[in-house]
């Protein structure tokens, strides 16, 4: 079993290094490939060009294509065929297509309106006529068929025509002057109007001309075999460069001289050539290095020199100009890359695949370093010696070859150990170990006891010491003994933030954490946050991530940031360090490898290599420029209630919409079309927001049910660290529905003033009704206060005249009592008197008798009676004029409710007289048996 192990890792292993050992070693500039459902047409694309405004425009199967670095669009042509030409001159784009040609021109919407010429044609055109190229020299549009060439003068509006016939449509422009091939017949220039042999070389009647250019002064022709010949009085001679084995083997299809003179051979199937004045292949782009097809059909220099290619399946652009290039290993051989380094004329990456090398500045293959398999963490050169850190241990590098010196698993790193040359420090998985330099080379020598955390991190202090950093333990500070076996003294400081980055800049050991940028105090043993780095690294917008990475050749400090590579760097005049941050898009940054081991090494003083999870790209800091991008708004259109649908409005002009109008649609774009360049875009709407919005890759604002009032759409951009120099804006109104109409505001306001009379009148009626209940509620309160006054005051008058009877009945009681008292003891005398025989006794009685009838007594009592109740003897002489003035002194002692036998001394009689009395009265009020007198008397 072990056996068969082995046999399947020497299969794994040697299939690796034979792929390895295929692979094209070609930096190339970034490449972006658009496909049929990027750019919503069909496969081939037979011809690129420019607009002033910075739309390229590309003759496809469908039609016109234009793209605004955002979106794409197609215009048919009218009688639906295939678009071949297309070439831009101001704001026309000119086109010819199978029996037709003209131009476009832009309609206030911002759309591209055709525009045919052949109505100023008086020649007709030929049967099946199809125009595939178009030139444009001063005033004249040349549209070449295959049989003839139509000169128009855009001046005149009048037309020139010249035959042509040819297989393949090619005309040329060099020095002012104009070429064409007619077949079997040799190369003409146009003179006044007409034709004139240039040559007629026998290669030249027989085989197409792809490209005419000018090269050392002299013209050159590329031929459809890959042959190049220079052009002088007629004669052909041939231009002897290194590609010519390469080029002569393939059908060219087309070719195009670049700003810098360069050329780019198209092929049919093996992508482009970009060669250098002097022949040399500069790049070789097909489909296997990442070119969209192989057959290149149209080959266009936009005016940021980006390289457009019509393919026979797709469009792709090549960033020739890029401060990047990049190696994209496509069949997986590399895998990422961790750590890169140039020794002695060789360029190495160590990959999670192994250590792979090749011969710098050249574009050789990668070769598989054997015995390498596995992680490689880091590349060192120390004394000329080339160090690898990797999973199974340390190795040295020399050429192609490896040698293990140290199996101490998982080495990250190796650095010097001052005043002592024959030692370095390396970290590892488990801690620190010593490697030593004998006569043999370098070797493990011992491993430092008392410390076994993973040390991917440390460097060396002044006073000696190591700084050992690990992202969640934290830092450590160890003194080892003077012969590094082993640490003889540790301190150790909790994580100050996280990030486990160590490095030492300028002298100064440098940590960073999301908290910010920390120097090392050797007086304190303490890291203390730096706020000259941290204020030149951190912002509010973006912070770094990753690791610090320097650069001591040049002396740089590099970091990561989700939107830019930037490092710090010495001022030119000052001590101030001067920040450079170079703007990638995210992609790039998440195509970096897992965050923390960035690999950023100098290739030369400005050129630096970054590994990435695929390959690795190059940065050259010398093709960084300042560039001034400017906004465009491309549309602006009212949405419906169809989604699909929206209605294009003129852009130049402000917009004026009706109450129902009130959904609105802006795209805008900035014409870039770098590949590491993005573009994010700010709007803000006047009217609705009073500060701008966030920053969107989005090229599109939508705003939906707007109110009616005045509003002021402006969209800025912002490319890579660049804002666009200008903000585009388009103002509009919405106009108020009829019911908020200046007529109906002035019918609202009338009936408001109508209403508000109306209001007021009832209301003032109301509150008069109000007052005027008020008052009359006062008032009945007030009459039932006064009223209830008066009750008071009488049933204090009554209680007061109930005071004053109680006091005159006592008054009375109290005198009746006299009376009856007074007549008892009258009455008791003159019983005693009667049986005295004396007449003296006699005129006793006599007196007797008159004081006890005596009629003042009566007046008295009357006059009591009458302070008591005078009302009763009126009310019974009413109710009873028939009682005599004794009935009505009975009755007024039957009110007093005296007895029989009390009334009997009042009236000097007998009880039974009394009786008798009080019966007779009874029948003269009229009294029933059951009636009782007193009762009734009472009653009254």
């Amino acid at each position: 079993m072990k056996k068969r192990r082995n046999h399947l890792k020497i299969l794994y292993f040697t299939t690796l290094f034979l792929t390895a050992l295929l692979l094209r070693a070609q930096e190339l500039p970034p490449i972006q490939n658009f496909e049929t459902f990027d750019y919503g047409a069909e496969t081939q694309n037979w011809a690129i060009s420019q607009s002033k405004e910075g739309y390229l425009y590309f003759g496809n199967n469908s039609g016109l294509l234009q793209y605004d670095g955002e979106d794409w669009k197609t215009y048919y042509t009218t009688n639906r065929s295939v678009i071949r030409s297309v070439k831009a001159k101001g704001d026309l784009i000119y086109t010819g297509c199978y029996m037709e040609f003209g131009y476009w021109e832009t309609n206030p919407l911002g759309d591209r309106v055709y525009r045919s010429l052949l109505d100023k044609l008086e020649t007709p055109l030929v049967e099946d006529e199809e125009f595939w190229n178009i030139l444009i020299l001063d005033q004249y549009i040349f549209f070449q068929s295959l049989h003839r060439i139509y000169i128009y003068d855009t001046d005149a509006e009048t037309f020139n025509i010249i035959d042509a016939p040819s297989t393949r449509a090619r005309i040329f422009e060099v020095g002012g002057t104009v070429f064409f091939q007619r077949s079997g017949e040799g190369l003409f220039k146009i003179e006044d109007g007409g034709a004139t042999k240039v040559s007629t070389h026998p290669l030249l009647k027989s085989t197409t001309i792809i490209g005419l250019f000018e090269i050392q002064d002299k013209p050159l022709l590329l031929l459809e075999n890959g042959t190049f010949f220079f052009l002088e009085d007629g004669r052909l001679s041939p231009w002897k460069i290194p590609a010519s084995d390469q080029l002569e083997s393939l059908t060219i299809y087309s070719g195009l001289q670049l700003m810098d003179g360069s050329l780019i051979v198209g092929t049919i199937a093996d992508g482009i050539y970009h060669l250098d004045t002097e022949g040399n292949i500069l790049h070789h782009i097909n489909q296997g290095t990442g070119l969209g097809n192989n057959t290149v059909l149209a080959i266009y220099e936009d005016r940021e020199q980006n390289l457009w290619l019509g393919l026979d399946n797709g469009i792709s652009v090549v960033n020739l100009n890029s401060f990047f290039e990049e190696y994209v290993d496509k069949m997986g051989a590399l895998g990422v890359v961790y750590a890169a380094t140039i020794f002695d004329g060789y360029l190495y990456l160590g990959t999670n695949q192994g250590l792979f090398f090749k011969p710098a500045d050249t574009t050789g293959d990668f070769e598989f370093i054997e015995n390498t398999n596995g992680q490689v963490w880091s590349l060192n050169v120390v004394d000329n010696t080339l160090f690898c850190g990797h999973n199974e241990g340390t190795f040295t590098v020399k050429g192609g070859k490896a040698k293990l010196i140290s199996d101490f698993p998982g080495s990250w790193g190796v650095k010097k150990i001052a005043d002592r040359p024959d030692l370095l420090l390396q970290g590892n998985y488990g801690g620190l170990s010593i490697l030593q330099k004998d006569d043999d080379g370098w070797a493990l020598r011992n491993t430092v006891e008392g410390f076994d955390i993973s040390s991917r991190f440390f460097e060396f202090t002044q006073s000696g010491e190591i700084l050992v950093n690990h992202e969640y333990k934290g830092i450590f500070t160890l003194e080892l003994d003077p012969d590094f076996q082993r640490v003889v003294e540790i301190d150790e400081k909790p994580p100050n933030g996280m990030g486990a980055s160590l490095v030492k800049f300028q002298d100064d050991i440098l940590f960073m954490s999301h908290l910010g940028v920390f120097d090392y105090e050797a007086d304190s043993k303490t890291f203390v946050k730096d706020s000259v780095f941290t204020a030149n690294l951190f912002s509010e917008e973006e912070r770094p991530i990753g690791i610090l990475m320097a650069d001591t050749s040049a002396d740089r400090l590099w970091c990561f940031t989700n939107v830019n590579i930037q490092y710090l760097s010495p001022g030119n005049f000052n001590e101030r360090q001067q920040r450079v941050q170079i703007p990638i898009p995210e992609a790039f940054r998440r195509n970096l490898g897992p965050l923390g081991f960035e690999c950023l090494i100098p290739l030369s003083d400005d050129k630096y290599l970054i590994g990435i999870s695929n390959g690795f790209i190059t940065l050259d800091l010398k093709k960084l420029e300042e560039k001034v991008y400017n906004i465009r708004l491309n549309s602006v259109a009212l949405k419906t209630d169809d989604p699909e649908v929206a209605v294009s409005l003129p852009i130049a002009e402000k917009g004026e919409f009706e109450a129902g109008q009130n959904s609105i649609e802006f795209t805008y774009s900035i014409p870039e079309y770098a590949k590491y360049l993005e573009s994010n875009y700010q709007y803000q709407l006047e009217g609705l927001h009073s500060n701008w919005q966030t920053w969107t890759l989005g090229s599109k604002a939508v705003f939906e049910k707007l109110s009616s009032g005045d509003y002021v759409f402006k969209v800025r951009a912002k490319t890579g660290n660049h804002l666009s120099e200008n903000i585009a804006s388009y103002a509009f109104t919405i106009a108020r529905p009829w019911y908020f109409s200046k007529i109906m505001i002035a019918v609202y306001a009338i009936c408001c003033c109508l209403l508000f009379y109306l209001v007021h009148r009832v209301s003032r009626n109301y509150y008069k009704k109000q007052q005027a209940r008020l008052e009359k509620e006062s008032a009945r309160e007030l009459e039932h206060k006064r009223a209830e006054a008066e009750r008071e005051i009488m049933q204090v008058m009554n209680e007061k005249l109930e005071q004053e009877i109680k006091g005159k009945s006592h008054e009375l009681a109290i005198s009746t009592m006299s009376l009856i008292k007074k007549n008892k003891f009258l009455n008791a005398i003159k019983e005693e008197l009667k049986g005295v025989e004396d007449p003296k006794i006699k005129s006793v009685i006599r007196t007797i008798d008159r004081n006890i009838n005596h009629a003042d007594d009566w007046k008295f009592f009357e006059d009591a009676f009458n302070n008591a109740d005078s009302e009763f003897l009126k009310k019974i002489k009413k109710k009873h004029p028939e009682l005599t003035s004794n009935d009505l002194r009975l009755c007024a002692y039957l009110r007093l409710n005296l007895s029989s036998k009390e009334i009997a001394p009042l009236l000097n009689i007998t009880v039974r007289s009394v009786d008798v009395k009080r019966y007779r009265l009874r029948k003269k009020i009229g009294l029933s048996h059951d009636d009782g007198l007193t009762d009734y008397i009472l009653s009254i």
